[in-house]
């Protein structure tokens, strides 16, 4: 009989800590449903403690995202277990997940106690949270490092202590598939209680070995995987929860395991990971790259065209790809592209179809195909959900050798037109002061990023930027054939966030 993993996704939180992947309280509500739509298990929504907009995260995804688990991450200390239990309280379904180190590194030189002293901490903080909740997770960080006689002591007393789930992480990513996958099997074999709590498995990728260690953790007698979208998280990141999903779909032959996941919904969920964070996929990555389902080999599209098994081991369409049947371009008319957005999973008003249409067709004049993956930048750019307190009304840009950038911009705000001119280190630049101007905002340019969306000097450029401005930070999207338009379109979407949050309505 094929056993059930379950999936444990940790994006909110240990995701969160890469570098530059921070996202406010909206964010990750977006994301948390998005990811309850995925079907993961349990959304580790945050870290409770750690700041005020952690809390109120964790709070309102529990009160507002159906399905999964809500769990909040919390130390062997008392007031973030209490911390915790104050943000998951209303939540229906509730997880305190505690963790301690173990490896005498850590207790040696991090936090300078005895073994005796940890394992104390360790059982009195998991009862303290299991006088709260019924669903406690505990964790013995670094426990690929510590001594696996000790390892076992303390992961039979915290599952007497009334831990429900105990988490093996390979915290700084050292072990090896093969001594991972036996230390789980010791740990099932030499617990005398753990058929009373949930074998669960957190690596790092610091060797390139997450997905590995996982996998062989599976085949070993794990049941939780703790993993991310794109493998994003501290360092070098954490499993891949996708690489995981589909190698045990893929291979059900060998591992005799799946997991609950709808993978229908990962490549959206990729995608919106890579809007909210800013943090691209690498082409080449499995599952969810760029390349991940492209050929150029001219053998192997031999071979696809007579057998698509022949080279692909995966149905693109598993993962949310949806395979072009349709080609769309200038001559394509309004019923086809509803049908068309149908298909890609888009529902439109038909106020919003007409203005997404009337883009659609501007830009079919100027490639000589349009993709999937333009119509849903023109689906990010011209459908809003805010007030649009600025309207970009039309632009021109000049520069070159020994002239001074210029932008003249002409801005619609709050109904009132207002056109000036500015000037710049380049024309981004230009427009963006420009913009600024006019708009007498003060936000300061945490990040600019341009992608091209498809292939081809016709290629639909999609811009991302991220602005703060009094403590609130908002990120843009604009997409557009020409790279300045698509810039002054981003800046716009974000000055607009920008000016709905100082109203009161969004959170930071």
């Amino acid at each position: 009989m094929s056993r059930t993993i379950k999936i444990f996704d940790t994006t909110l939180r240990d995701g969160e800590q890469s570098p530059g992947a921070s996202m406010n309280v909206e964010e990750k509500i977006t994301l948390a449903k998005q990811l309850a739509r995925l079907g993961v298990d349990i959304i580790e929504a945050g870290f409770a403690i750690s700041s005020p907009g952690d809390f109120e995260a964790i709070k309102r995804i529990g009160a507002e995202v159906e399905g999964p688990v809500i769990c909040s991450l919390a130390r062997a200390k008392k007031e973030d277990i209490d911390r915790a239990w104050e943000a998951l309280k209303d939540a229906p379904k509730k997880r305190i997940h505690t963790f301690h180190s173990t490896s005498d590194i850590h207790l040696k030189h991090q936090y300078r106690i005895s073994r005796e002293e940890a394992l104390k901490r360790s059982v009195d903080m998991v009862t303290h949270a299991r006088s709260y909740v019924e669903d406690v997770e505990f964790s013995p960080m670094d426990a690929t490092r510590t001594d696996v006689t000790y390892l076992l002591e303390v992961v039979e007393a915290v599952i007497a202590a009334g831990a429900s789930t105990v988490n093996i992480p390979d915290t700084v990513g050292y072990a090896m598939p093969e001594e991972f996958g036996a230390l789980i099997k010791e740990i099932k074999t030499r617990v005398k209680n753990i058929d009373k709590a949930t074998i669960s498995v957190h690596c790092h990728n610091d060797l390139g070995l997450a997905v590995a260690n996982v996998l062989s953790a599976i085949r070993n007698g794990a049941t939780q995987v703790e993993c991310t979208i794109n493998g994003i998280g501290e360092r070098a990141g954490n499993c891949s929860l996708e690489e995981v999903v589909m190698a045990l779909r893929t291979r059900k032959d060998f591992f005799n395991a799946d997991t609950g996941i709808h993978s229908e919904e990962i490549i959206r969920s990729s995608r919106l990971v890579t809007k909210i964070t800013g943090i691209q996929v690498q082409p080449n990555k499995a599952i969810v790259g760029a390349n991940a389902f492209a050929h150029e080999s001219g053998i192997h599209q031999d071979g696809l065209l007579k057998e698509r098994t022949t080279y692909e081991i995966m149905r693109p369409e598993s993962i949310g790809l949806v395979k072009t049947n349709l080609v769309l371009g200038k001559h394509s008319g309004r019923h086809a592209f509803r049908d068309r957005l149908k298909e890609i999973g888009y529902e439109l008003s038909d106020e919003d179809l007409n203005r997404a249409f009337e883009r659609f067709k501007r830009l079919a004049d100027q490639k000589k195909e349009v993709f999937d993956e333009d119509l849903e930048a023109i689906i990010s750019d011209e459908v809003q959900h805010i007030k649009e307190v600025y309207i970009l009304k039309s632009l021109r840009a000049e520069s070159g050798t020994g002239v001074t950038p210029t932008a003249t911009v002409e801005m619609e705000i709050n109904g009132k037109s207002d056109k000036q001119t500015g000037h710049g280190d380049g024309q981004v630049d230009a427009v963006y002061k420009t913009i600024a101007a006019i708009t007498n905002t003060k936000s300061k340019l945490d990040a600019y990023l341009v992608k091209g969306i498809t292939g081809g000097t016709d290629a639909l450029g999609e811009v991302t930027v991220k602005l703060e401005e009094g403590g609130k930070k908002a990120t843009g999207h604009g997409a557009d054939t020409d790279i300045i338009v698509a810039s002054a379109k981003a800046y716009v979407n974000a000055l607009n966030k920008l000016e709905y949050w100082k109203k009161g309505k969004g959170k930071s």
